[in-house]
């Protein structure tokens, strides 16, 4: 009850004096929802957040670089193949663009999500986007799955698939940028998280059907029973169309 707007806004414009402007806001509609609680419960009588509405800069939204000429994604396939890095960092980055995950869904995945004999990899609830959380199918196309069987040898007896020295640590999203930036794809060129952008065009521009590619994507569904069906609507296709497309990755790759 102490807690007054100008002892809030001096928080967040330290946040936001650092260049962090998307944390301040995050950081704020955190604040409120304790405040909310707060008066809920009797602790307080006010949310000193809501006099705050325009005190912060806006957030200008910044799309993800991505590579989406096919001429120029085969010279970053060609690059990837020539990567002289750690093995499972060079694995990481083969798997990457032939199943667009985010780049969490795919650092973070267990030996135990990957279904061999079925060629697929479960990408489970807790670790999806949004709220409504299901599990995501990946299908596997066979150059991925034989990446994966290479990397047991690396990492099998560990728990994550993309696992640094230190054991229980997966490798982290700057691991993965800062590689592409040795091979010379700087932030402003291509990122982890731009290979979902780059399958999407190029998928849509094959002539795969739209829906095919959005739940392959798996993007948020407009309500919770949709998206606990469509987990593993259109799987047949999708199998086809993951295939297709590590395949049309290797023919990018070795045109000259």
């Amino acid at each position: 009850s102490e807690i007054e707007p100008p002892l809030v806004l001096e928080v967040l414009r330290r946040i936001e004096g650092d260049g962090f402007n998307e944390t301040a806001h995050r950081c704020k509609q955190r604040m409120s929802q304790v405040f909310s609680y707060g008066i809920a419960t009797g602790r307080c009588k006010r949310n000193p957040t809501s006099d705050l509405q325009r005190a912060l800069k806006p957030v200008v939204t910044q799309h993800r670089s991505a590579l989406t000429d096919p001429r120029l994604v085969g010279e970053l396939i060609r690059a990837i193949d020539g990567y002289q890095g750690h093995p499972a960092v060079s694995a990481a980055l083969y798997i990457m663009p032939r199943t667009f995950l985010r780049p969490w869904e795919l650092r973070f995945a267990r030996w135990a999500e990957l279904d061999e004999s079925r060629k697929l990899l479960t990408i489970p609830p807790e670790r999806a986007k949004g709220r409504v959380k299901v599990e995501h199918l990946v299908p596997l196309s066979h150059q991925v799955l034989a990446k994966f069987q290479e990397l047991t040898a690396f990492n099998g007896n560990r728990e994550y698939v993309f696992e640094t020295l230190v054991r229980g640590q997966p490798y982290s999203e700057n691991t993965l940028n800062g590689a592409l930036r040795r091979m010379g794809y700087g932030g402003d060129v291509m990122t982890t998280h731009g290979y979902r952008a780059m399958a999407s065009t190029l998928l849509h521009e094959k002539g795969y059907p739209p829906e095919v590619i959005e739940l392959q994507l798996a993007h948020k569904q407009p309500n919770q029973v949709a998206a606990a069906y469509n987990r593993s609507a259109r799987l047949t296709d999708r199998i086809v169309m993951m295939q297709d497309w590590s395949d049309y990755l290797d023919t990018l790759g070795q045109a000259r």
